[in-house]
């Protein structure tokens, strides 16, 4: 696997997507001249997993509530739903009436990154969460949250599960011994290689490996035989899958990634890999937003959980700093 494929926190090269999470460092450790400021640094380091994972369910306490006070918020959050960018708390902060879940959470110490899936309501209005939390000297300063409904699924109709049946992997919270795990850079490089088979698929495995038993997750919808799917060409109506790792959760061996899958809406009918004639479901130009995470066993991806929303076409992501004025939105 290549280099560029396997980077972390960068923009993948396919599209300019401008997503900026920076992968080396911590941001805020460094002082205008270069200068590590020590004691911002010590402070971020001293959020280990354990930590992280506390302040992760401190979030969704406070998030229940609709009260910020329940967890560490820095004075300013960065804050989107939808890859929306709005003041913080707004957005189903302000409508979430129960979470169903239950409640995955992810860690990364390194980059002082938090991932959570889980399954919420809005009074009657089942959904889909997945948060992306960035953690600073133990203070919370950026809230990323996807939420799918099927109000916002409906077109075209796309797979999403029942709540009340929402479960998540055993395998995926299982911590993999330490002789036995892929390097960070292995694991974002399976998350690339399983996007580059998703766009433009025509059949090919590129850049990563399913587990025989592997499983997908689509907004709580189970798939299985995810090496089959992509092999049958059935996807060939992504013509490209916009992304960025955003965490590396190295005791469980998963990556986290957020982007869009862009469908240009040409494609109308074409085959599968064995000749079967189908029909494209896209038939205009858009877009899903995602954050999905992949979690990776003996070198191969053994489970896969997406949580998206349709999204208008080539949307760009307000986590591109030129594109969002942050002071507006405190």
């Amino acid at each position: 696997m290549s280099n560029s494929k396997a980077k972390i926190g960068g923009m993948h090269a396919l599209a300019p997507f401008g997503l900026a999470l920076a992968a080396v460092g911590l941001a805020g450790c460094s002082d205008p001249a270069g200068s590590e400021d020590e004691a911002t640094a010590s402070a971020q380091q001293a959020c280990d997993k354990a930590c992280l994972e506390g302040i992760a369910d401190e979030f969704r306490a406070a998030y229940l509530a609709h009260d910020p006070s329940l967890a560490p918020f820095a004075g300013a959050v960065k804050f989107t739903e939808n890859n929306v960018a709005m003041p913080f708390p707004d957005g189903t902060w302000d409508t979430v009436t129960e979470e169903v879940g239950p409640a995955l959470t992810l860690s990364d110490p390194e980059l002082g990154t938090i991932g959570i899936f889980t399954a919420i309501r809005q009074r009657e209005i089942p959904g889909f969460l997945a948060v992306r939390l960035k953690v600073e000297g133990g203070e919370i300063t950026e809230v990323e949250q996807i939420i799918s409904t099927a109000r916002n699924l409906s077109s075209p109709p796309t797979p999403i599960g029942e709540v009340d049946e929402y479960v998540h992997e055993p395998i995926i919270d299982q911590v993999v011994p330490e002789e036995s795990r892929a390097t960070r850079e292995e694991l974002a490089a399976h998350a690339n290689g399983y996007f580059d088979t998703l766009q433009q698929n025509d059949g090919e495995i590129r850049g990563t490996c399913f587990q025989t038993e592997a499983t997908r997750r689509e907004n709580g919808l189970l798939f299985t035989d995810i090496k089959g799917g992509f092999e049958s060409g059935r996807y060939l109506f992504n013509n490209r899958v916009r992304r960025e790792v955003v965490l590396v959760d190295e005791e469980r061996q998963v990556a986290l990634a957020r982007g869009f899958i862009d469908h240009k809406g040409q494609l109308d009918e074409y085959e599968l890999t064995d000749g079967t004639p189908v029909k494209s479901i896209f038939q205009e130009p858009q877009s899903w937003g995602f954050l999905e995470m992949f979690k990776v066993n003996d070198g191969c991806i053994s489970a896969v959980v997406a949580t998206f929303y349709q999204a208008p076409y080539y949307t760009s992501s307000p986590w591109d700093e030129a594109l969002v004025d942050w002071s507006s939105m405190q």
